[in-house]
């Protein structure tokens, strides 16, 4: 009899498979899954290269497309589902939703996941209404603020907490995170877990050679501190109120020099706006790349302005490089980034707060170092390697308090 008879059939849901956060955080759970054990999907919408309708850099694209080869590689089906877009659409939501259930009905999975907002409500009722015995939801962070008009944000948070009573598990990123979602009132504490997002550590190892290399092939001055920033462009990352810090930092004097990794629909705003404070010669923008790891260990200072953000995984990847943190002070950031231990915590869009930390750690380099080293410390605790053993013990759980549905 074919082994697959025997394997738990798991769907992940996900709307955009690019290179950020959540998206990643769901590449290495279906690319590190037992095979053995797991039989597994991926229904995807927008941002992969089989799209038409979305345009990432080349090297994003590329990108993408090798985590695609691999995924299938591994014995993982990926399902293209073109109608499952981020931006909200009346009727490639409705097409995308009955999608998702002639999918279901047909593939009789014992476990459906779904990962960010919009996959999350759609994928999940698909799921309940075929009577999935396993409904499992990470959000990856929250939109209750920073996202949207205060009345837009209302009606997401009752399409949460209906969507929830429908829910088996929540999988938070961080404990700030289910703080977050309890304090909204989503769903009663016992319907949570938390799981970190897992970094692949053996990518972010600190190298001297490979530093001093990037920072020549940047063209970086010299004697100067270099500031960098990892993220999609857009506005709930913060980036704008980045750029206006290092403007303050210069205005006094500091000799400082910003990365910007990362590409999105602000890149054009954010690029003008370097050059209206007169700064546009010491702010480089990257777009997105391959070696990011590079480019981090070439830096000084690492720094996430997001508004908004439910673990922010690069803050993991920087610590692990030994890079102190400036960051807001909102989200699951905060279980990262322990305030004058390994960062600095800021308040979220206040630029002269985040100039001032800034400045801070650039005339105290023996604290950027002692800050470094208890992030390589505290790095290890996100592994993938730790994600994966929680989450294969939460499907494990699950499976032995759910009904056979054949």
């Amino acid at each position: 009899m074919n082994s697959l008879f025997y394997k738990i059939k798991v769907i992940h849901v996900i709307t955009r498979f690019d290179k950020g956060g959540s998206a990643e955080n769901t590449f290495l759970t279906l690319r590190d899954l037992d095979k053995a054990r797991y039989n597994l999907a991926l229904v995807t919408g927008a941002a992969s290269p089989t799209n038409p309708s979305v345009h990432p850099g080349d090297t994003e694209t590329a990108a993408i497309a090798a985590n695609l080869s691999t995924l299938a590689n591994r014995d993982v089906r990926v399902i293209a589902l073109p109608s499952l877009i981020r931006e909200p659409n009346l009727f490639a939501d409705a097409a995308a939703f009955f999608s998702l259930i002639r999918l279901i009905r047909q593939e009789r999975p014992r476990i459906v996941h779904t990962h960010t907002s919009k996959a999350g409500i759609l994928g999940r009722w698909a799921a309940w209404l075929c009577r999935v015995p396993i409904i499992v939801h990470t959000p990856h962070g929250h939109i209750f603020w920073g996202y949207f008009k205060s009345w837009k944000t209302r009606l997401f948070i009752l399409l949460e907490r209906w969507t929830a009573r429908i829910t088996t598990m929540l999988v938070m990123l961080t404990e700030r995170e289910k703080a977050d979602h309890l304090r909204f009132r989503i769903a009663p504490e016992e319907k949570f877990t938390v799981i970190h997002s897992g970094v692949d550590l053996s990518l972010f190892r600190p190298d001297p050679a490979r530093a001093a290399m990037a920072r020549a092939t940047l063209g970086i001055p010299p004697e100067t501190t270099i500031i960098a920033t990892v993220g999609r462009l857009t506005a709930v990352k913060g980036q704008e109120t980045l750029i206006r810090a290092i403007a303050k930092c210069i205005r006094q004097g500091e000799k400082v020099f910003l990365m910007i990794l990362g590409e999105g629909e602000l890149r054009r705003d954010l690029e003008i706006l370097s050059v209206e404070l007169g700064i546009a010669e010491a702010v480089r923008f990257l777009g997105w790349r391959s070696d990011v790891a590079s480019v981090i260990d070439a830096c000084d200072i690492f720094c996430l302005p997001s508004l908004n953000e439910g673990m922010g995984k690069v803050l993991v990847e920087a610590m692990a490089l030994g890079k102190p943190i400036v960051a807001s002070d909102v989200g699951g950031i905060r279980d990262l980034v322990i305030p004058a231990e390994t960062g600095i915590l800021v308040p979220p869009a206040d630029s002269n707060a985040l100039a001032a930390a800034i400045l801070s750690l650039c005339d105290h380099p023996e604290m950027r170092g002692k800050m470094g080293e208890q992030g390589k410390k505290k790095a290890p605790g996100y592994s993938v390697e730790k994600m994966l053993h929680k989450i294969d013990l939460l499907y494990t759980d699950l499976l032995g308090h759910s009904p056979w549905i054949p």
